[in-house]
């Protein structure tokens, strides 16, 4: 199950996860409150692994203190494994304005996805970002445009599935796509959806 942006009223409810099914993994990609990814870290036996996105929500409150969300993997720069896969994660977005939380500049990211690419010499099965990847997915807008460096990443490391968040549907939902040049199946995951990887 993938995850981004939206708190679904299907998933966000008493009755999760009835009517869902059977799923792996849980993949949130970003600008998700961190008690959503505890609720469904403990209401889906799987891993959920999540980057964080540009709004700085992910932290919960404990006491005084804003703390990571429990029970859930941060990927973000990282590699991990779970339910049997690689994961590569590259949370936040590239800059749209000079104070803005989870944003990047353009050497940020080609340095910190350059490493990330170094981590994940051995290959990948998915990169979990926020900020979409250069290309179909990319907003019309600023604030929304793809990152060169994620696609770059997938150039080298060719991930059999790339998922995103950061792109809502107030343009229409982009339909999921493969990146010619790596191969990789580009997913939007606003709100909620059940993919297979092939």
């Amino acid at each position: 199950m993938v995850v981004s942006d939206h708190v679904h009223p299907f998933v966000y409810r008493a009755g999760f996860p009835q009517g869902l099914p059977a799923v792996d993994l849980v993949l949130a990609a970003g600008d998700l409150p961190g008690s959503y990814l505890e609720f469904l870290a403990t209401t889906l036996p799987v891993p959920v692994v999540y980057v964080h996105g540009n709004h700085a929500n992910e932290a919960v409150s404990e006491g005084e203190e804003r703390v990571p969300p429990r029970g859930v993997i941060a990927a973000h720069g990282r590699v991990v494994t779970a339910a049997g896969l690689r994961i590569a994660g590259w949370g936040g977005v590239p800059r749209y304005r000079p104070d803005g939380p989870g944003q990047y500049t353009g050497a940020q990211a080609r340095w910190g996805l350059g490493q990330l690419a170094w981590r994940a010499r051995g290959g990948v099965d998915i990169l979990l970002t926020h900020a979409p990847p250069s290309g179909p997915h990319a907003g019309s807008d600023y604030a929304h445009r793809g990152c060169e460096a994620i696609r770059r990443f997938m150039v080298r490391r060719r991930p059999r599935l790339v998922v995103h968040g950061h792109i809502h549907e107030y343009e229409g939902r982009k339909p999921d796509y493969t990146d010619p040049a790596s191969g990789a199946r580009v997913v939007n995951a606003y709100g909620y959806r059940v993919i297979e990887l092939a």
